[in-house]
């Protein structure tokens, strides 16, 4: 098997996946949007921001694959950290 058809048989991966991620963010944005509990929201913002790597990475850009993984977890953290100390619930 040469490095040719490795290629195309990667193609065919990304080419399922990819769709599947896009649907995925879309879920993610409408239930972030959706969701009355801050904490729930900003879990559902972690996975889109994971999602989002998974995509930059399928996409051939792993520099901002990494940017995106390590944005998504410090906002995620620093997020849940705030909510703890004010309150769940949004208005």
């Amino acid at each position: 098997m040469g490095p040719r058809q490795k290629e195309r048989g990667r193609g065919k991966l990304i080419d399922v996946i990819t769709p599947l991620c896009m649907f995925l963010l879309v879920v993610c944005a409408i239930g972030a949007i959706l969701v009355r509990d801050l904490l729930y929201a900003v879990i559902i913002f972690g996975a889109f921001s994971l999602v989002m790597s998974l995509v930059w990475l399928g996409l051939n850009a792993p520099d901002i694959a990494i940017t995106e993984a390590a944005a998504g977890v410090g906002s995620t953290a620093l997020m849940v950290a705030v909510i703890t100390r004010t309150g769940r619930r949004g208005t």
